[in-house]
């Protein structure tokens, strides 16, 4: 006998229909029976969960983004080097291949911010946490003598974001000289002149 499913786990699993939706119609042109196909359930289904679409595509943003600050904050958390702490908030903010769907979910968003304010405020939301993020790892580094900071925390931590931006984008565009490896090592390369610290990187 099948189980029937919670709300919450039926809501969470259209958010998820729904990223995979975007990726695949673009951030601006997904419609509502795309995401039901997605999800395996009818328009009607989806209404039931989310009467107005554009609290689930909200939702669907923020569950995309928590990749990139919160559950970095909880991968860093348990380590005291602050040079390993860099290098695997480095890693975890970069693409684990051309088919990583947050890193695409991310450049659709990208995309479309220009001419939706809402995901225009979510990502520089999530610009200026990541900015702070990279902020507290580099300021304790130079309070510990690991880092001999080039300039000041806020401008390295945004060039970083920046650097994890536009690479993540190379890699999900397939370029054909930038793979996963090549940009953790591209961003390793700017840290490393930032922070006076050879940055060895961490065998996966």
């Amino acid at each position: 006998m099948t189980q029937r499913k919670s709300r919450a786990d039926r809501r969470a699993d259209l958010i998820d229909a729904a990223r995979r939706a975007m990726i695949r119609h673009g951030a601006e042109g997904v419609h509502l029976n795309q995401i039901a196909e997605m999800a395996g359930l009818t328009s009607g289904a989806v209404l039931y969960h989310y009467p107005d679409l554009r609290d689930l595509l909200i939702e669907a943003h923020h569950a995309g983004m928590e990749r990139f600050y919160e559950q970095r904050i909880r991968k860093a958390a348990g380590i005291a080097d602050p040079a390993r702490k860099l290098i695997t908030t480095i890693r975890s903010g970069l693409p684990e291949g051309p088919d990583d769907a947050g890193v695409r979910l991310l450049c659709e968003l990208g995309g479309a911010a220009g001419r939706n304010r809402v995901y225009g405020t979510l990502l520089t939301t999530l610009f200026d946490r990541q900015v702070s993020m990279y902020q507290a790892i580099l300021e304790t580094g130079a309070a510990q003598g690991v880092f001999t900071l080039a300039g000041d925390s806020e401008t390295i931590g945004r060039n970083l974001v920046a650097l994890e931006d536009a690479y993540g984008y190379r890699v999900v565009a397939r370029h054909h000289s930038i793979d996963a490896e090549a940009a953790v090592e591209l961003v390793l390369g700017y840290a490393r002149l930032a922070t006076g610290n050879p940055l060895t990187p961490i065998p996966r």
